[in-house]
């Protein structure tokens, strides 16, 4: 049921897609929440645009809080993490910008806080162009972002309790569940108020208020197996929505200075009633964040990190330049046999990384690795449990919250050394712990 519908796992994300543009620099701080008091007197008219800058990237983490309903019977609770990648590639003349952006998304199905963790999700491509009211114009290869044309600003300079209205759509990827192989477009009409500016430090907010109604009827299709038009795989198929309905209720908070949105929070409730009478509803609450980081890939920061560790002592500790980032190796990482359970020379070799990692603010990726022993399922996932069983150390110790840090398993897929000897098979049973840089 969790791959059912891909709907809030990414869409609350990407009200900030191609507008937060992170500056590694940029110390100044974010708010998490809405300043108490709007202001609404004495506040002049200004126009509210996007504004991009060619090179520019940022990172977006978005949280989803989801109630997951199958034909009226509470199905689970989902907590849904996406993590965005962007840069902006291009900054055209009319004050469109191209963004070029990397989506990664996990869930952690559970109502529960103990035991939290989000493993490296599937990750999509994106490339698309916003205006500077913020229309967006992309192909149809890419499934993200979700929301599309929201917000859309009028091109006029607007003051506390003006209201305007704009259309938009939501797309969404119905490739796995009904073989849409197109995005699943759902139109919608958004009605925006600009309820006045909050001020949260020395920062300024706009303050926007968006809702929407989602209604939607599909083409109906009537072909079934067995009439001599389709098979039965395919008549499977075509139990895709019939209708799609809710609502979403946003509250922006806009920096107009720097032409981004800062952080925004969301009700939305969504009903999908399929052609074969089936009912699945999505509610629950989001919120998104842009995330700070430090350049850490370079051969400065290596060498840094490689004297401390050398400093510290640790031995079968390596660091180097990766994909993702920089990354610290625990080579010949070792656990109780066959089980994924620390032993305690590694939990104190992990206390001193710790410390290391607490001079950086940026997410971590564990990435758990295996000799070439046993079969393939059971390889993979005793690799995914040793990852986890690093993060969660790591997450005690305080190094970083269970929503910045992400595990991956790669079984034997990956070795370093050969495993036809036993020391070799010592050096590929390793964790890896990624500073993420991107």
């Amino acid at each position: 049921m969790n791959s059912f519908f891909i709907y809030k796992k990414i869409a609350v994300a990407f009200m900030l897609l191609c507008t937060a543009l992170l500056f590694a620099q940029a110390a100044d701080g974010t708010s998490s929440g809405a300043p108490e008091q709007i202001i609404t007197r004495g506040v002049k008219a200004e126009a509210l645009t996007f504004k991009y800058k060619k090179g520019d990237s940022y990172r977006t983490l978005s949280k989803v809080h989801e109630d997951v309903f199958v034909n009226n019977q509470m199905n689970h609770h989902a907590e849904i993490i996406t993590r965005i990648s962007a840069k902006i590639t291009d900054a055209r003349a009319d004050g469109s910008g191209v963004c070029e952006a990397v989506f990664m998304s996990s869930e952690n199905s559970t109502s529960t806080s103990s035991g939290k963790h989000f493993t490296w999700g599937e990750e999509y491509k994106s490339v698309f162009t916003r205006s500077a009211r913020g229309e967006y114009t992309m192909e149809d290869i890419y499934f993200m972002p979700v929301v599309r044309d929201c917000p859309i600003f009028p091109d006029k300079a607007i003051k506390p309790g003006d209201t305007w209205t704009a259309e938009g759509h939501e797309a969404h990827d119905l490739r796995r569940t009904f073989g849409i192989q197109k995005p699943f477009q759902v139109p919608f009409t958004a009605s925006y108020e600009y309820k006045g500016i909050v001020k949260d430090g020395k920062r300024t907010f706009n303050v926007i208020d968006v809702k929407y109604n989602l209604y939607f009827e599909s083409p109906k299709i009537s072909a079934r197996a067995g009439d001599g038009i389709v098979s039965a795989e395919t008549a499977e198929l075509l139990n895709r929505p019939a209708v799609t309905m809710g609502y979403s209720h946003q509250t922006l908070y806009w920096d107009n200075e720097r032409g981004e949105i800062d952080h925004y929070n969301e009700e939305f409730r969504i009903i999908i009633e399929t052609f074969y009478g089936d009912r699945f509803t999505f509610q629950g609450t989001a919120e998104a964040e842009v995330t700070e980081f430090t350049r850490t890939n370079d051969d400065t920061t290596m060498k840094k990190i490689q004297d401390t560790v050398e400093k510290l002592g640790l031995e079968d500790v390596s660091v180097k330049k990766g994909k993702k980032g920089l990354t610290i190796s625990l080579d010949k990482i070792q656990f109780l046999a066959d089980s994924s359970m620390l032993r305690n020379s590694e939990k104190r070799k992990l206390d001193k990384i710790a410390d290391i990692l607490k001079s950086y603010n940026n997410d971590l990726l564990i990435t758990g690795h295996t000799a070439l022993r046993g079969n393939e399922r059971d390889r993979q996932l005793l690799s995914e449990e040793r990852a986890q069983a690093v993060a969660d150390y790591l997450i005690a110790l305080g190094v970083r919250d269970a929503y910045h840090v992400f595990t991956q398993g790669k079984g034997a897929t990956e070795p370093i050394a050969t495993n036809d000897t036993e020391a070799g098979r010592i050096k590929n049973r390793r964790v890896e712990i990624t500073i993420m840089d991107e």
